[in-house]
């Protein structure tokens, strides 16, 4: 099982609280996908024709590419790698490109799966995050996808931003429910170095996140989202059974992946390699035949102190038999050791071969891996 991962690095507007590699400038998109069209070629045994169950266009806003591009891209794929029938396709969108025909346009490229960005219901969030589409643009485009026969539907919604109360949170998630969308990514504000939002709170133009806040939404977020019926499987993912998002599940449970275009990172079970973080640099590479690309060999610790973060973040947790399998007996018992102190505050179980973090430590997940790590 792998998967592979396409990097669209371009968006109408930047979001104040973004940190992913973007340009708002549309003037190299079709040197971009030619250049993607040509790694797929460059790196088309990276995957050593294993299965490729799940393909994700991830960005930026890959909504904001030409269908006639997006056919291109998916035929390549299709004749390059061993994508199975019954593959899992994800594109990410903003609700302000979902009218009809371009969900007509994605279903007939193979897109079978939508995670949209919504982020808020309420106008005063979205205009506070400088986001490119309205509160009526976040609530059609759901039932827009659904009448075009998307069913498989994810959103994207974010708490803790000092313009959402804890009423306007729960009128948000009460209002993902009702539309019945089966997959929900719900995010804390995080302020990250470099961004619009970083520099607003340092000038003192925004007050600073409330990490109480968050905590807060988060816990209420829980409590809603199971008695909605919704499976907590990830710490920032909820979904109706048999709705899980394959491929981000494939990247916790360690199966390798390509990822294609700037920034793109890739897996291939010995060693991690990324893409440039420069659209020119990364056009001008590809064009001389090479991948402009950084790698690293991972030692065993490495990969372990991975599966230790991964797998702690997902509902079936730190796998005690795979860590001995993989890595032997004395990781394996460093965990038991190490986790006495978690299960006993009541942050962590103990569940057959398994540590799983309780609905309390979920709020310390990072800093609970960590502490284990090797």
């Amino acid at each position: 099982m792998a998967g592979i991962y396409l990097h669209i690095p371009f968006c109408k507007q930047a979001c104040y609280y973004c940190n992913f590699h973007f340009s708002t400038s549309l003037g190299q998109r079709d040197a971009l996908v030619a250049s993607l069209l040509e790694e797929m070629q460059l790196q088309r045994h990276y995957l050593e024709r294993q299965p490729v169950h799940t393909v994700y266009f991830g960005g930026g806003t890959p909504s904001l590419l030409p269908d006639a591009d997006l056919h291109r891209l998916m035929t390549a794929l299709r004749r390059l790698f061993n994508i199975t029938p019954d593959a899992e396709i994800t594109l990410e969108a903003n609700p302000d490109d979902l009218h009809p025909e371009k969900l007509a346009a994605l279903h007939a490229a193979g897109v079978n799966r939508l995670s949209i960005g919504v982020q808020s219901f309420h106008e005063t969030d979205l205009r506070w995050m400088n986001r490119a589409h309205n509160s009526a643009q976040a609530l059609a485009c759901i039932q827009d996808a659904q009448a075009a026969g998307f069913r498989n539907l994810s959103i994207d919604l974010i708490y803790g931003g000092p313009t959402l109360s804890d009423a306007g949170w729960e009128e948000n998630v009460r209002q993902a429910i009702a539309l019945g969308v089966p997959h929900l990514s719900c995010y804390a504000l995080t302020v990250e170095p470099g961004t619009a939002l970083d520099s607003f709170i340092r000038k003192h133009k925004v007050p600073p996140v409330d990490p109480d806040k968050a905590a807060r939404h988060f816990e209420l977020l829980m409590q809603w989202m199971e008695a909605a019926g919704y499976e907590h499987y990830e710490i920032s993912n909820f979904a109706l059974p048999g709705w899980y998002s394959c491929h981000n599940s494939s990247y916790w449970q360690g199966a390798h992946y390509l990822g294609l275009g700037p920034s793109a990172h890739s897996f291939n079970g010995r060693s991690r390699q990324w893409n440039v973080s420069n659209n020119s640099v990364y056009i001008n590479g590809i064009r001389e035949g090479k991948v402009p690309f950084e790698a690293e060999i991972l030692t065993p610790a490495m990969a372990l102190n991975e599966y230790i973060m991964t797998s702690l973040r997902t509902a079936a947790g730190c796998n005690l038999q795979l860590v001995a399998e993989r890595f032997g007996d004395e990781p394996r018992r460093q965990l038991e050791t190490g986790s006495r102190e978690f299960i006993l505050s009541g942050k962590m179980e103990r569940k057959e071969h398994s540590l799983v973090l309780t609905r309390e430590g979920r709020l310390f997940a990072d800093g609970i891996a960590a502490e284990l790590f090797v």
